[in-house]
């Protein structure tokens, strides 16, 4: 279980995305960030994501990634809505696969999907050049649960929302990725 992956700062986030913003790969590269911190997704979910989840009836980048039970954890499918930031980059990466409507989003050199373990050796090499200490491939997935919950008193949700969103089957499973505040935990009790 990733649980004990570091959640990552706004900031510490911005250098992420800068980073891996440079280079040939940058759009591929871009996206795989974003489907971690933007939609939750676990690296088997990145690596078996395909074009058919995340385009629409009319061909174009949809509303939502549609996450095929083929692909997630258990077999739990499900619906996440699309991020902005998530939409652009991908439209992107779309225009420069030559506009597919089949196969791998994320693409191996060899062009076909990358394995889970791909995608956990390129996060942890990516954090290991950004000298980021206690963060894996979980990271931006934890850093995606821990935000929803801190923003869900200003959306009127609750934390079946969250559990929703990162396909758990068990609220006790969403509440171990939560990462608490200490400073909102003292403006809280002040409140009082």
């Amino acid at each position: 279980m990733g649980t004990s992956a570091k959640v990552l700062t706004p900031r510490e986030f911005g250098r992420v995305l800068e980073y891996v913003s440079q280079g040939g790969a940058a759009k591929r590269n871009q996206c795989i960030v974003l489907l971690s911190f933007r939609a939750g997704l676990r690296a088997c979910e990145i690596a078996g994501l395909s074009w058919e989840m995340v385009t629409g009836p009319d061909g174009n980048v949809s509303t939502a990634l549609a996450i095929s039970g083929a692909i997630a954890k258990n077999g739990r499918g499900r619906v996440v809505p699309m991020h902005p930031e998530l939409k652009t980059i991908l439209n992107g990466l779309r225009v420069l696969q030559g506009r597919p409507a089949t196969g791998p989003v994320v693409r191996s050199q060899r062009g076909g999907h990358m394995s889970a373990k791909s995608i956990v050796n390129w996060f942890t090499a990516l954090y290991r050049k950004l000298g980021f200490e206690g963060c894996s491939s979980h990271s931006g997935r934890r850093t995606f649960i821990t935000q929803s919950a801190r923003l869900l008193a200003k959306v009127g949700g609750s934390l079946r929302d969250i559990q929703e969103l990162a396909g758990h089957r068990a609220l006790t499973t969403t509440e171990r990725y939560i990462e608490g505040d200490r400073e909102a935990q003292r403006k809280l009790i002040r409140m009082l």
